[in-house]
């Protein structure tokens, strides 16, 4: 398989400016391609590791990542996706959050003997001359066709300041300087950066007559749509001080059986034909494809001996739960179709008063079955799972009960 199919496979090709031309560049001879990260907290998050995956894949592969990190274009703030201004940070801030996300990154980059290149576009963009600027670059860009961008388009009615429309510009500059420096032939970055990116590739053609590319990656989102990679307590970040590795392993662990597959895929180096395997798999047969996710994710991240601790931690609280809980019964005539909502299986063992509280219960992200966390309301629990002798059920920390079938 080629490195172009093995990244489609893995769902981590959405939009290109030319599939021939990419598919080329990245199953060819050695080349140079950038992804931007602008340092707006001093960690990077979940779904900035989709991009870090992304550079560790193509590095692998023998091309040459271009980390750029946006300490100029940090100054200002993406628009994209916000529906208000960023907060203004500090270069102070800003060069402390940088430096927090090249520690991260080398984890998984290597960014030794030139195998990668780091570069802050502040080298660039801090002394530029205003009126020298807008001749060479502001001139080829429409303010028509940057307005019909939906990056600009959604924040229209609420209000776009002139300040944060210099932001595509400005990343499509850093594209045009990188062309120029490094002979960078590719720009990678989530699809919700395809204006700014079309912008790069554009700028490159009017001001140098220079054919460069784009690419975009899906965001991490789950089966319903949204974003991936938040909690009650916020973000999922690969800080172990802002999600301490338990945490974070615990994350991946209760994730939908929807997104197990899919986030194995994209976040891991576990062979595709192996995935396929796993993809065959339902209800609780999932728990130790969700258990290795969790375990590939943290060592990937923390290391192996964070990997093992938060495995070993997450084993033996299920296990202590597990041989404690107080045993309750239901009978056969409780499923129907050979399943049980779970809604109905929190009523029945006295769990819950009625099956409206049951769903607010398991809505809020109170309740587990064997060890996965239900988000669903009306999920089911597949007759089988009770095969192995019980079904442990949790809800909250301190209410736990081995449902078995008499």
């Amino acid at each position: 398989m080629t490195l172009f199919e093995e990244l489609k496979a893995r769902g981590l090709v959405a939009q290109t400016t030319d599939e021939e031309k990419v598919r080329e560049l990245l199953d060819g001879a050695p080349m140079k391609f950038y992804i931007g990260f602008d340092p707006t907290a001093d960690s990077l998050h979940i779904g900035h590791f989709v991009s870090v995956m992304v550079m560790a894949h193509m590095q692998r592969a023998g091309h040459t990542p271009i980390a750029l990190f946006g300490g100029g274009t940090g100054l200002i703030g993406d628009p994209s996706g916000k529906t208000d201004m960023r907060k203004m940070l500090t270069r102070e801030t800003i060069a402390y959050n940088i430096e927090c996300f090249r520690k991260q990154m080398s984890r998984l980059v290597d960014f030794s003997d030139g195998k990668a290149i780091m570069v802050n576009n502040a080298d660039w963009l801090l002394d530029l001359n205003y009126i020298d600027f807008l001749r060479e670059v502001g001139v080829h860009f429409s303010v028509n066709r940057m307005l019909a961008a939906e990056c600009y388009k959604q924040r229209l009615e609420r209000g776009l300041s002139f300040f944060e429309m210099n932001y595509m510009i400005m990343q499509s500059y850093d594209f045009l300087c990188l062309a120029r420096k490094y002979d960078c032939k590719l720009e990678l970055g989530g699809d919700d950066q395809w204006s700014n990116m079309i912008g790069g590739v554009e700028l490159n053609r009017r001001a140098d007559q220079r054919e460069v590319y784009a690419m975009t990656f899906g965001l991490l989102l789950t089966s319903e749509g949204k974003k991936m990679g938040k909690t009650e307590k916020g973000a999922v970040w690969l800080d172990p001080e802002k999600t301490p590795p338990y945490d974070f392993y615990q994350y991946w662990r209760n994730i939908a059986d929807e997104d197990v597959c899919k986030c194995m895929k994209m976040l891991t180096f576990v062979p595709l034909d192996e995935i396929a395997e796993y993809e065959k798999l339902e209800g609780s047969q999932l728990n130790p494809v969700k258990e290795k996710l969790a375990y590939e994710l943290t060592k990937l991240i923390h290391g192996e001996e964070e990997a093992e601790k938060a495995r070993a931690a997450a084993r033996s609280v299920f296990s202590a739960s597990a041989e404690d809980a107080p045993e309750k019964e239901i009978s056969e005539a409780d499923f129907t179709d050979g399943k049980i909502q779970v809604a109905d299986l929190l009523v029945k063992i006295g769990v819950c008063p009625s099956k409206g509280d049951a769903r607010r219960q398991i809505q809020q992200g109170g309740v587990s079955v064997d060890g996965e966390k239900i988000a669903d309301g009306f999920a089911s629990i597949e007759k089988s799972a009770f095969n192995k002798g019980h079904v442990l059920v949790k809800k909250g920390k301190k209410v736990t009960f081995k449902v078995v079938v008499s």
